[in-house]
């Protein structure tokens, strides 16, 4: 199984969500996401745990 970091675009193609949605959510509703620089990288896993745990409200 491939667990490889995912850009912003990435991830926002896999929800189906624009970046204005991934920005809010990292800020308001904190959503698994880690900062590499000046770069946000997510883990698949991370982000599905916690769409299904109801954090994407």
């Amino acid at each position: 199984m491939e667990d490889r970091w995912l850009s912003i675009s990435e991830i926002c193609e896999y929800l189906g969500i624009s970046n204005d949605t991934v920005y809010k959510w990292i800020d308001k509703h904190a959503m698994p996401a880690h900062r590499m620089g000046r770069l946000w990288k997510f883990k698949k896993a991370e982000v599905d745990e916690w769409v299904m745990a109801g954090g994407a409200i």
